[in-house]
C-alpha cells in the first residue's frame, strides 16, 4: 500500500513539473555559488551563521565557506590569482591587499557598492585599506590594541598580583627594567626552580612569556614602545638604533634570561606560545583580541588581562583590520556585490561580535562584541585603553610587501635563534627587503 502511494505521488509531482516547465529545476541551475576564503576557523563558524541568514534572503545565492591556514595562506593566495582560480571574496589584511589592488584583481568596492557605503565603517580600517583614493575591501574585523593575558595561579605561586602586571615597564637599561625580572620570577625549569635562582637548570618547564617572532603581538609593540620604526613610507627602516635596541632586548630575552620559548620552536609555528599557555606552561602571554576566544574556549585555569608592558616611549600598539576583498577576475560579480553588500551591514557583520569571535569593523556591530564579553565577565579594556594613549605604530605596508617579507624572513629568523647579531642581522634585513621591494 505504502508503495502504491509513493508511486502515485511521483505521477503527481512529475505532472506538477511538466505543467511549470521544469520551474524547480530552473530554479536550481539559476543558483549562483560564490566561494569565500579566509583563515582564522574560529571566525568562519560566526561567518557560517551569517551566510546561513545571507541566504534565507538571497535564496538565489549560496556562499561557500573555505578555511586555509595561515601558515599557507599568502602563498596560496598567489598562486590561485595567478592561475585565476582564486575564491570569489577573500579576506586580506594590510600588509598584503597593494599588491593586488595595484595589480587589478581586486573589486573596487566604491565603483561596486558606492562611496556612501563607507558610512559607519571602522575609520582607521576604511584608512588602511584605502590606496589611490579607493576602498579595495569591505570592513569586516577590527583588531584594536594588544594586552597581556596571564594565567591567575601561575602569578599567584609567583607572588605576582595582576597588579604588578599592569604596571610593568621593559627597557632597554637593566636599571629601569621591571619586565624582564617578573618573566624570570615567573619562568621555573621541570624541578619548579625559577629563573631568578641560581640553581635554575637553563631548561623552561614553564616560560614566564611569549616573547617571539611574532610580528603584531611582540615585534612592532617593542619597536613601537621603545620609539623606533618598522618602515618609513614603503621602505623598510630595521637599522633605526631604537629598532636595534629593541630587538636586542627581546633576542636576549628568548636565548640568555630563557624566559620565553627558542626561537626553533616559534619561528615556523605561529600557535607554539598560545597553545603553552592554554597548556598551563605559559604565565603571560601578549596578544590581540584575534586569541581572546581562543583564550576563553581553551584555557582551563583562571586568567585575565593585563595591558602590555610600558616602553621607554610609552605603550604602543600596533592597530590592524581585515577586509573582503572581491576577487575581480570573477564572472560572478552581481553575486559578489550583493554577498559584499550584507558583510558590510550591521546585521552581517554582527555575527562576528555575537560569538565573541572578533570585533565587527562595522560600527553599529560592535556592541553584540562588547556585550558577549562582558556577559561572560571579561573585560577587553586593556586592548581599547592603549589605543587611546600614545599613537599606534604603523601595520606594515607597500605594494611589494610580500617581496620585501621573503627577503628580510629568513634573516629575522636567524636574529631570534640568536645566530646572527641584531645590529648586523637588522642592516642585512633592511638592504635585502628594500632592493626586492625596488627591483
Amino acid at each position: 500500500m505504502a508503495q502504491r502511494f509513493l508511486s502515485f505521488a511521483a505521477v503527481i509531482a512529475a505532472s506538477a513539473l511538466a505543467l511549470t516547465g521544469c520551474a524547480a529545476g530552473d530554479a536550481e541551475d539559476e543558483k549562483t555559488t560564490v566561494s569565500f576564503r579566509l583563515w582564522d576557523s574560529t571566525v568562519a563558524s560566526a561567518y557560517e551563521e551569517s551566510f546561513a541568514a545571507f541566504e534565507k534572503e538571497n535564496p538565489d545565492i549560496d556562499v561557500k565557506v573555505n578555511i586555509v591556514g595561515w601558515g599557507d595562506y599568502w602563498t596560496k593566495l598567489r598562486t590561485d590569482v595567478a592561475g585565476k582560480t582564486m575564491d570569489d571574496l577573500f579576506w586580506v589584511n594590510n600588509s598584503y591587499f597593494g599588491a593586488y589592488a595595484d595589480s587589478g584583481n581586486l573589486v573596487n568596492i566604491d565603483s561596486a557598492l558606492g562611496k556612501d557605503a563607507r558610512e559607519g565603517w571602522q575609520d582607521s580600517v576604511v584608512d588602511q585599506f584605502t590606496r589611490d583614493d579607493t576602498l579595495w575591501g569591505v570592513p569586516q574585523l577590527y583588531d584594536a590594541g594588544v594586552a597581556v593575558y596571564y594565567n591567575k595561579d601561575l602569578i599567584e605561586a609567583a607572588g605576582v598580583t595582576p597588579e604588578a602586571l599592569a604596571d610593568l615597564s621593559w627597557s632597554p637599561d637593566p636599571a629601569a627594567d621591571t619586565y624582564l625580572p617578573v618573566a624570570k620570577s615567573l619562568t621555573r625549569d621541570s624541578a619548579g626552580v625559577p629563573a631568578t635562582d641560581p640553581a635554575f637548570n637553563g631548561t623552561a618547564a614553564q616560560y614566564g612569556t611569549n616573547i617571539a617572532y611574532d610580528t603584531q603581538a611582540i615585534t612592532l609593540p617593542f619597536i613601537g614602545s621603545n620609539g623606533g620604526v618598522y618602515q618609513i613610507g614603503d621602505s623598510f627602516a630595521f637599522s633605526d638604533p631604537k629598532t636595534v635596541e629593541a630587538f636586542q632586548y627581546l633576542v636576549s630575552a628568548i636565548n640568555t634570561a630563557k624566559v620565553a620559548p627558542s626561537a626553533a620552536d616559534t619561528n615556523t609555528n605561529s600557535d607554539f606560545s598560545r597553545d603553552a599557555f592554554l597548556q598551563g606552561k605559559m604565565a603571560m602571554f601578549q596578544s590581540g583580541l584575534y586569541n581572546l576566544k581562543n583564550v576563553a574556549d581553551g584555557a582551563q585555569f583562571d586568567w585575565g588581562v593585563a595591558p602590555m608592558p610600558k616602553g621607554p616611549a610609552g605603550r604602543v600598539t600596533v592597530t590592524n583590520g581585515v577586509v573582503v576583498a572581491g576577487n575581480a577576475a570573477s564572472d560572478k560579480q552581481d553575486a559578489i556585490a550583493e554577498v559584499l553588500t550584507w558583510l558590510g551591514s550591521e546585521e552581517g557583520n554582527s555575527y562576528l561580535g555575537k560569538t565573541g569571535a572578533a570585533v565587527p569593523a562595522v560600527e553599529s556591530a560592535q556592541a553584540d562584541y562588547f556585550d558577549y564579553w562582558e556577559g561572560k565577565g571579561v573585560s577587553v579594556d586593556p586592548f581599547f585603553d592603549v589605543v587611546e594613549g600614545a599613537p599606534p605604530i604603523p601595520a606594515p605596508t607597500g605594494a611589494n610587501y610580500g617581496k620585501g617579507f621573503e627577503a628580510f624572513d629568513p634573516i629575522f629568523q636567524e636574529i631570534f635563534k640568536g645566530t646572527l647579531d641584531p645590529k648586523v642581522g637588522l642592516k642585512q634585513a633592511e638592504d635585502a627587503a628594500n632592493a626586492a621591494i625596488s627591483g
